[in-house]
């Protein structure tokens, strides 16, 4: 039998797992060929061209050949300012080829690729799935001889992971978790079960929407929806089957904390999620994982299969008649707009990560047309605990109108990168003592979709009511180049990550970016700068809210670091930001309608 035939038998001839057939074809045969496409088109009765759609959306997905070891190094700024271009030229020298290619010999394959949810530890690297962290030119020289002598990567991954009994042999990665601070959520002492077993088997699904509504519990994964108003809506709606998920595709640059909680605490995000379940009446999880943490998958496994031998996943679960609940993990191929719940969706059904239209909402058409809830795994945590302790307690940590606290990745010029779990309302100049940043001139607050600011608010409060985060900040200091090193890096991130389905998100971040290449050449004028800003409200058009933000990089520039621009543009008097941004999906209509009538 050929690899597709394998994969198609044992994912049954599941059209919903072409996802999965194609990354087991991928990491068997170093590509989906024609051959292949072929195959699964015939198993599955669909198009081939149906197929090469979803293979070539993905990035960790190609259609043609590449090397029996491919290595994929990390661009994002932190890599970048930890010593990313020394790494890269040692790759190529020792390779000997450029990023983008494969070797003569077909050996190996170099590309770059956007953050692995590896800053507090970059440069760090992908090859062939396993993570290798704080490369150096040495370290590269090493691993890539080691490579040609035939030892492949065997032998190249040591790390002992505290007491946990099977985490050190199967999480082979040399990754750090560097837990700085915990709390609640961070809490590798929590027992997995108890909450199932103590709190769950005295309580109807009723009992836990009210504490869980009682919380006012916000999603941590950046919009920030209240999590017990989406389980009501979910429990609600009507459907044969419903769903949880979790939403394990940290792909925001910067962002890394669900990766330690993932190898911490996993037990807490799986016990959230069946939880979950219980309350809305779903009898599937599924754990979307993205692909750069690959690494951590049989680890996890680990972890469900032991949870099912004591009864906290599976049928009548703790004794409860009724409660049956499983979960599957579900593995990304590479691709950020899949951290949007819908695109998530679409991606676990086999098809490219693109954004549904709204409404319906997933939780009244979600996995397989069915109710589904889409939690982040932050989210799933807070939520064993308010039912472990009630919604009085989490109402009492944090402020008035973010309450309970925020897990933070935080990396960049500081002393002490690393994770952080801390109540809500504290400043960005307390952060900044804490982890030891000096002269820090700015600070990315919730990755690329975030704002960037500067001093002036460093004093400003982290909640829902002034700044915001899904869960990082990377801190820059006063020899950083804001407009080069970090905007221009975004920018191209928002380029190379849209899925292209919406027209503003795949053509205004390419015109953004030629734009401040002509103002960093020392060509540009204040008109460039106007032209930005009234670009900026038509990316309210674009159908997710992650094509809302693809243009935050340059807003945050002109709105906060105007006087940057200033001096490229020699305008030091009259230069004044008047960015707008458009807040609705209709004045931007009406932008874009004024903007076709002057032409």
């Amino acid at each position: 039998m050929t690899t597709a035939q394998n994969a198609l038998e044992y994912y049954q001839n599941d059209r919903s797992r072409l996802l999965d057939m194609a990354l087991y074809i991928q990491e068997t045969e170093g590509c989906v060929s024609p051959a292949s496409v072929h195959a699964l088109a015939m198993g599955l009765n669909i198009s081939q061209a149906d197929v090469e759609r979803t293979v070539s959306f993905y990035h960790f997905l190609s259609l043609k050949p590449t090397g029996k070891f491919n290595v994929y190094l990390n661009n994002s700024p932190v890599s970048q300012m930890m010593g990313y271009q020394e790494v890269r030229e040692a790759f190529e020298k020792e390779v000997g080829c450029t990023f983008g290619d494969l070797c003569d010999n077909g050996l190996i394959g170099l590309y770059d690729t956007p953050c692995i949810g590896m800053s507090d530890q970059e440069p760090a690297a992908l090859i062939n799935g396993i993570v290798f962290t704080e490369l150096t030119p040495f370290r590269v020289r090493e691993i890539i001889a080691h490579i040609k002598s035939g030892k492949g990567l065997e032998g190249l991954q040591v790390k002992s992971y505290g007491d946990s009994k099977n985490a050190t042999a199967l999480l082979k990665a040399v990754v750090n978790n560097n837990m700085r601070r915990m709390g609640p959520i961070l809490n590798p002492q929590f027992e997995v079960g108890h909450v199932l077993r103590s709190k769950i088997t005295k309580m109807s699904p009723e009992d836990v929407l009210y504490e869980m509504r009682g919380s006012e519990l916000r999603g941590r994964g950046g919009a920030g929806f209240p999590t017990g108003l989406k389980w009501y809506f979910c429990r609600l709606a009507e459907g044969e089957k419903k769903y949880v998920f979790c939403n394990a595709d940290e792909g925001e640059p910067g962002t890394f904390k669900d990766r330690v909680i993932l190898t911490e605490t996993p037990g807490t995000v799986f016990e959230g999620m069946a939880i979950g379940g219980y309350a809305i009446g779903a009898e599937e999880g599924i754990l979307y994982l993205r692909y750069e943490y690959k690494y951590m998958r049989n680890y996890l496994e680990d972890v469900l299969q032991n949870m099912r031998k004591n009864n906290l996943l599976g049928a009548n679960i703790c004794g409860i008649q009724g409660f049956n609940f499983d979960i599957r993990i579900q593995s990304g191929a590479g691709s950020y707009v899949c951290g949007e719940e819908s695109a998530l969706i679409e991606s676990a059904e086999g098809k490219r990560g693109e954004p549904r239209p709204r409404p319906p909402f997933p939780v009244e058409k979600g996995y397989k047309d069915c109710p589904t809830v889409v939690n982040n795994v932050e989210t799933l945590c807070s939520a064993v605990n308010i039912v472990n302790y009630g919604h009085q307690w989490y109402l009492k940590q944090g402020t008035e109108a973010s309450k309970g606290t925020k897990v933070l990745s935080i990396s960049g010029d500081c002393r002490f990168p690393g994770v952080y779990e801390l109540e809500w309302g504290f400043t960005v100049r307390d952060i900044l003592e804490m982890v030891g940043a000096k002269n820090t001139q700015a600070v990315q607050m919730g990755g690329p979709s975030g704002e960037l600011i500067g001093k002036n608010k460093f004093k400003h409060t982290v909640c829902y009511a002034d700044l915001s985060t899904g869960g990082s900040l990377t801190i820059f200091d006063d020899s950083r180049d804001i407009i080069k090193d970090v905007v221009l890096n975004f920018t191209d991130f928002f380029i190379s990550e849209s899925c292209g389905s919406c027209v503003p998100c795949r053509n205004i971040p390419v015109l953004l970016k030629q734009k401040i290449e002509k103002i960093v050449a020392g060509k540009g004028t204040k008109q460039d700068v106007l032209d930005m800003e009234s670009w900026v409200g038509v990316m309210k058009i674009n159908r997710c809210g992650l094509g809302h933000t693809a243009a935050n990089p340059v807003v945050s520039l002109i709105k906060n670091f105007h006087f940057l621009l200033e001096e490229k543009v020699n305008h030091k008097k009259d230069f004044i930001s008047t960015i707008n941004v458009k807040e609705s999906v209709a004045e931007a209509n009406q932008f874009v309608k004024r903007e076709l009538e002057k032409a």
